[in-house]
C-alpha cells in the first residue's frame, strides 16, 4: 500500500506545493496527513467547488499547480467552477485532482459493492471527466505512482490543463481516523441523538444528514420499529436542511425536524437563510468539530458558534446546549414553540466501528416516510 508521505514527497518534488479539498474516508490518511503536516500549505474546504476557487487563486497568485482533493460524489460542486472558471476556453487553470472513487468499478466492468448512494456516482465517474476534458489515471495499492504523478503533473503544466489521479479503494496505508482526545465533558454525538430522539413525540416527522448521525439515528428507529418518520439523506451532503425547508413549506401546520452535522451546514451554509423562514422547522446541529465519516478530520468552524449565526439568518429562537438536561429542556421548549428553532449540541467527535447500515433500497424508506407524511 501506499505511504501518504511519501506520495505528497513525489507530488513536491513535481512542483506541487498547495493543497484544497474536502476528505474521503478511501484515502483517509493522506487526508489527515494533509492536516497534521502540511498546516502552511493545507486548507480544509466547505465544500468541493469552493476547493476550486481556492485552486484557482493560488494559481493567479503563483502560476504554479494546485492539488484538490475530494471524494467522487464531489464532483457535482466542481463542475461549476470547473466549466465555467478554470476550463481551457475560459481562463485555463491547471489543477490537479486527486478523487476517491466511491462504486468504483473493476477490471471486469463489475461495480464493487458500496452504500446505495455510491452506485450511479461510480459508475459514472469515468464519463464524467472526460466530458470535463480531464486526463485521468487509476491508481491501486500496487500503481507505480511515482510515474503516474509525473507523467500526469508534465501533462498538466505544458498544457495548462486539468488532470486527475482516480483512488481505487485501499490504495493508502496509515490511519483512517484521527485519534480522539476528550478536552471537555460533552456528550458523544450517539448519546447526545439518543437524548433529543427520546424527546421527539412519534408523529413529527426528522430529515437526518448523510453520515454516521443517520446510521445512529437507523439504529435507534430500528430498535423501536418507527422508521417511517425518519428521511435519512444517506448522499447529498450539506442538503438535508433544504429538504426539511421544503417538506416544512408544504406541511407548514407542523413541526419538521433536520438533524443535522457542523460539517454538512457548512457545506451549503446559505441554505439556512431559507430555512429560517419557515416557522416550522426545528433545526438541530450536532457541532463535534469533524468530518466524523470520513476519517475526523477538523472543518474551518473552529471559530464558528452556529446558534449566533442561525440568529443572523432569522431564527426566532437559538440555543447551545452540552449536557442531557439542557437537551431536554429545549427541545420540549422547541417544541411548544410557535416560531422556529435553532439548537447547536456540542458533543465529541468519534463513533462505534459497529454501526448498522441500512438494509432495505433507499426508494423503501422514500416510500413509507412518504406514507407517513399522508397519514399523519
Amino acid at each position: 500500500m501506499i505511504k501518504p508521505n511519501q506520495f505528497i514527497k513525489i507530488l513536491k518534488k513535481n512542483k506541487i506545493n498547495f493543497f484544497a479539498g474536502v476528505p474521503d474516508s478511501l484515502f483517509a490518511s493522506l487526508c489527515n496527513y494533509f492536516q497534521d503536516y502540511e498546516k502552511k500549505n493545507h486548507i480544509l474546504s466547505t465544500n468541493e467547488g469552493s476547493a476550486v476557487g481556492l485552486a484557482i487563486g493560488y494559481h493567479l497568485a503563483t502560476g504554479k499547480v494546485p492539488l484538490v482533493y475530494l471524494q467522487n460524489s464531489g464532483l457535482g460542486n466542481v463542475i461549476n467552477p470547473a466549466v465555467s472558471l478554470s476550463d481551457k476556453k475560459i481562463f485555463n487553470i491547471p489543477i490537479f485532482f486527486l478523487i476517491g472513487w466511491r462504486g468504483e468499478l473493476n477490471k471486469n466492468n463489475i461495480q464493487i459493492k458500496d452504500e446505495p448512494q455510491h452506485k450511479t456516482q461510480g459508475q459514472i465517474t469515468k464519463a464524467l471527466l472526460k466530458i470535463l476534458n480531464i486526463k485521468f489515471e487509476v491508481l491501486n495499492s500496487k500503481s507505480n505512482y511515482v510515474n503516474i504523478i509525473n507523467r500526469l503533473s508534465k501533462y498538466s503544466k505544458k498544457n495548462n490543463k486539468p488532470v486527475a489521479i482516480l483512488i481505487r479503494k485501499n490504495s493508502f496505508a496509515g490511519k483512517k481516523n484521527i485519534q480522539v482526545k476528550k478536552k471537555n465533558n460533552f456528550l458523544t454525538r450517539e448519546i447526545a441523538l439518543q437524548t433529543v430522539f427520546d424527546c421527539i413525540p412519534k408523529n413529527i416527522p426528522k430529515v437526518s444528514t448523510t453520515g454516521m448521525l443517520s446510521r445512529e439515528l437507523y439504529e435507534m428507529n430500528k430498535k423501536i420499529k418507527k422508521e417511517k418518520n425518519t428521511f435519512m439523506c444517506i448522499g447529498g451532503m450539506g442538503h438535508a436542511i433544504s429538504i426539511t425547508s421544503g417538506l416544512a413549506m408544504v406541511k407548514n401546520k407542523r413541526k419538521i425536524i433536520c438533524l443535522d452535522g457542523d460539517g454538512s451546514s457548512l457545506m451549503h451554509f446559505g441554505a439556512m437563510a431559507v430555512s429560517a423562514k419557515m416557522k416550522n422547522i426545528i433545526h438541530i446541529v450536532f457541532n463535534n468539530h469533524a468530518h466524523d465519516s470520513v476519517g475526523g478530520q477538523t472543518p474551518p468552524s473552529e471559530n464558528i458558534e452556529f446558534y449566533k449565526i442561525s440568529k443572523q439568518f432569522g431564527y426566532s429562537h437559538s440555543y447551545k446546549v452540552n449536557s442531557k438536561k439542557e437537551i431536554v429542556k429545549k427541545i420540549k421548549v422547541a417544541i411548544k414553540n410557535k416560531n422556529n428553532t435553532f439548537i447547536e449540541i456540542l458533543c465529541i467527535k468519534g463513533h462505534r466501528d459497529n454501526l448498522l447500515r441500512p438494509s432495505k433500497e433507499a426508494a423503501y424508506y422514500k416510500k413509507i416516510f412518504m406514507k407517513f407524511i399522508k397519514e399523519n
